[in-house]
């Protein structure tokens, strides 16, 4: 997770400065891969966490914007409320995703 949070560190320094919609579309599509891949059962605590990351990062990023910030936690909630998905388990449990039973 650290790696992809760095990632998305420096992307959003080179999109600072677009408009907030486009980010936030950006962001989305980021938020949704990493959680197809990794919305697997036990692991929502995770999502949770990297949305919330996520969420901090935009926030410093557009904070940076102008000496003139007044972004705050409640906007930021707003912004990722409507662009960030929220975290949900997308895969099934083993048992029912694999189709084969050995016996044993």
């Amino acid at each position: 997770m650290q790696a992809k949070l760095k990632a998305i560190k420096q992307e959003l320094r080179q999109r600072m400065h677009q408009p907030i919609p486009v980010q936030g579309k950006w962001l989305g599509q980021v938020v949704t891969g990493y959680f197809n891949y990794h919305a697997v059962p036990t692991n929502s605590r995770a999502l949770v966490t990297f949305r919330f990351f996520v969420t901090e990062l935009w926030k410093r990023s557009l904070r940076r914007r102008s000496q003139k910030d007044d972004t705050t936690w409640q906007r930021i909630t707003r912004l990722a409320n409507d662009w960030l998905p929220k975290p949900r388990i997308l895969h099934p449990w083993p048992q029912a995703r694999f189709a084969v039973k050995h016996p044993r």
